[in-house]
């Protein structure tokens, strides 16, 4: 079978890419590397980064080309603007990647005859409801923009399926944590930040008092679903979970244990995680106080009902293992980087 991975540099797609090349399929990745690392495209037994092109899902001429030269089988489409404050600062990009650069994907998808296009969403869309665990049919609609974006994704995803008899299937991801998690951008996400912190023995700086509470998937786990899924007709959309959560400081407790460190971590006032994005305050309209505590300070449980019925799906990695295996490849990697003169 012959698939394309977007955003195939990224921690994600660069998993995915090694699962299907695993599998016996003939991968071909594409990234823009606006966010996307080679580091993600190198594993033990293969190195795909001279194989990645370099191209934005957004491009209208070289992309369409190479729907045409390749024939795609399945399309998975992992590219987008994940940083909820990247989106925040800039909506516009926000949309014109998360959502645009989707109907691109299916339009092209459609004019060539791709049978499954799979799509990463988000349980963020969830950001709004208050009765859990979460369901896939029923829920309020998102308020920020990153959540905003792809629940529009999704909505054209439906559209093409149901209009055209296409098979989209759009999987709703946890927060997703594995080896190749980004810990080095401006706001990595927290478990690749905390570890980074420990291993230089800083005192990391949370927000809120510590309690709020996510559900957690491994990225392992999450690939497992996504290779399954493109079996199903027509459109579908699908909870990635554990239907667990977890806490700020149950995590950094296991990984302070895991890594044999004891470091006491700093708890800020919430608005302190959007001190680096002061455009958001900029303006006639600055950004309500409350919508950023609210972010800061979700509660996130997916229920994982439907994968599991449909799908034959179980997530396998419990959360103690899945942080033994990143701070595993963390730690190498970082020391990796020390050794080269690049401290994070």
């Amino acid at each position: 079978m012959k698939v394309l991975v977007t955003g195939a540099a990224g921690f994600i797609g660069g998993q995915l890419c090694h699962a299907l090349w695993k599998r016996g399929d003939t991968v071909v990745g594409i990234d823009n590397f606006s966010y996307g690392n080679l580091d993600n495209l190198r594993f033990e037994d293969h190195d795909f980064g001279p194989d990645v092109l370099r191209m934005d899902i957004r491009d209208r001429e070289k992309l369409p080309e190479l729907f045409e030269k390749e024939r795609f089988d399945v399309v998975y489409n992992i590219a987008g603007i994940a940083p909820l404050p990247d989106c925040q600062s800039d909506p516009v990009e926000a949309v014109s990647v998360n959502t645009l650069g989707l109907v691109n994907l299916l339009e092209l998808c459609r004019r060539h005859g791709v049978k499954h296009l799979v799509q990463a969403s988000t349980n963020a869309m969830y950001e709004n409801e208050t009765e859990f665990p979460t369901v896939e049919d029923k829920f309020n609609a998102p308020t920020l923009i990153y959540p905003s974006t792809k629940y529009c994704a999704e909505q054209f995803c439906r559209s093409f399926a149901e209009t055209y008899s296409m098979n989209v299937t759009c999987l709703r991801f946890a927060n997703v944590y594995g080896p190749h998690i980004d810990c080095l951008r401006k706001q990595p996400p927290f478990v690749g930040y905390m570890i980074r912190e420990l291993y230089y023995g800083r005192v990391p700086e949370f927000h809120s008092d510590g309690n709020q509470r996510r559900d957690y998937i491994y990225v392992d786990d999450l690939i497992d679903l996504a290779l399954r899924v493109t079996d199903r007709p027509g459109f579908d959309a699908v909870n990635v979970s554990s239907n667990q959560s977890y806490s700020v400081r149950e995590l950094y407790a296991t990984a302070s244990r895991l890594m044999g460190k004891d470091i006491p971590a700093k708890y800020c006032e919430t608005s302190h995680y959007w001190a680096k994005y002061p455009e958001l305050y900029g303006g006639a309209y600055g950004i309500r106080p409350e919508i950023l505590d609210h972010e800061v300070n979700k509660f996130s449980l997916c229920d994982n009902t439907h994968a599991k019925e449909l799908y034959g799906w179980t997530p396998q990695v419990s959360i103690e293992e899945g942080l033994a295996r990143v701070i595993e490849a963390e730690c190498a990697m970082l020391a990796a980087r020390d050794a080269a003169g690049a401290q994070a």
